[in-house]
């Protein structure tokens, strides 16, 4: 994987201080001796064959690559495809492969779309972003350079395989974590974090990194599982939530917007709170592991198995100072 041509990006501008760091954060995420599965997920990726590209769409439900495909090929990149299982956001279509993924990460995008700034000609940061499905979004909804950090590296040979069709190198996904990014980079217009915040042993410390990755009065997008309650309740699961042993807390919506507010975010609001469903996230033949549909009480689905409120989402917004 080479990562120049996207890195040639940075320069100019204030993501230009981060780059003496890069090659070693890089080196490090890919590290063959960490990760084992990592010289197979290449050879996928090293499978993958030419062919020629005719059409791209980056703004559309599905992320879709069409063009003209032999047969040998079209089964050579559907083997290929297959060996970087599972595939957790998405979904993708590349040329006859339908990439069903367990996320139907559309529907997230369509209900944060209406309520953020316009991202035409803003550098953007995902954080914790997967194979990339949202930060293609953010790219076709007109972002001049789309900065996603994944320190999985499966998920960033996911990217790498989409990109291998089509090659937009203002959008990449580096094989780091947010505690890679300088102490106050200032650099991003736009920060999205989705799926994150409850992973995080410490929320403050989270929140404080994505507001120092913004620019004064760049737009933090903040999704994350909330419960219901008063402003100050917060669920702190003594084991296990929605067989997650990851998720550290779980605040209502009016916490959620104090602890923004009390590290400095402006014009906090939550824009949309919406039930996780099983038709959202789900089983398929590209993420054959348990899903959302094992992990409720199959006697009420108002609970996880463990007998708390089952997963319910925010989308909240904020400027930063």
């Amino acid at each position: 994987m080479n990562f120049d041509n996207f890195l040639a990006h940075f320069s100019d501008t204030p993501l230009a201080s981060w780059l003496p760091l890069l090659n070693d954060q890089i080196a490090a995420g890919l590290d063959l001796k960490r990760y084992g599965d990592l010289p197979r997920w290449l050879d996928c990726l090293n499978a993958l064959p030419t062919t020629l590209v005719t059409d791209k769409q980056i703004n559309r439900d599905t992320v879709t690559v069409a063009g003209e495909i032999s047969t040998d090929q079209q089964q050579q990149l559907d083997a290929a495809l297959r060996g970087l299982h599972p595939w957790r956001k998405g979904p993708f279509q590349l040329f006859d492969t339908f990439i069903d993924t367990e996320w139907r990460s559309d529907w997230k995008w369509q209900r944060l779309a209406p309520h953020i700034a316009n991202l035409t000609g803003r550098r953007v940061l995902d954080v914790g972003c997967g194979s990339g499905y949202h930060c293609w979004r953010m790219r076709g909804a007109g972002a001049q350079l789309v900065v996603g950090i994944e320190p999985t590296p499966l998920f960033v040979v996911q990217f790498q395989a989409l990109q291998h069709y089509l090659q937009d190198h203002h959008v990449g996904v580096l094989p780091v974590g947010i505690e890679h990014l300088p102490e106050k980079l200032r650099a991003f217009d736009t920060v999205f974090s989705m799926g994150i915040l409850y992973h995080r042993r410490s929320p403050f410390d989270h929140l404080i990194q994505l507001r120092d990755a913004l620019c004064s009065g760049g737009e933090l997008v903040l999704e994350t599982l909330v419960v219901e309650g008063d402003t100050g309740y917060c669920l702190v699961p003594e084991g296990r939530y929605s067989r997650m042993g990851n998720v550290w807390f779980l605040p209502s919506t009016g916490t959620l917007e104090l602890w923004l507010r009390k590290v400095g975010f402006r014009n906090v609001r939550t824009v949309d709170v919406t039930k996780t469903t099983t038709e959202e996230q789900r089983r398929t033949q590209w993420m054959q592991f348990h899903s959302l549909a094992e992990f409720l009480n199959p006697q009420d689905h108002s609970q996880t198995l463990e007998g708390h409120p089952a997963p319910l989402r925010a989308i909240v917004l904020a400027d930063a100072p």
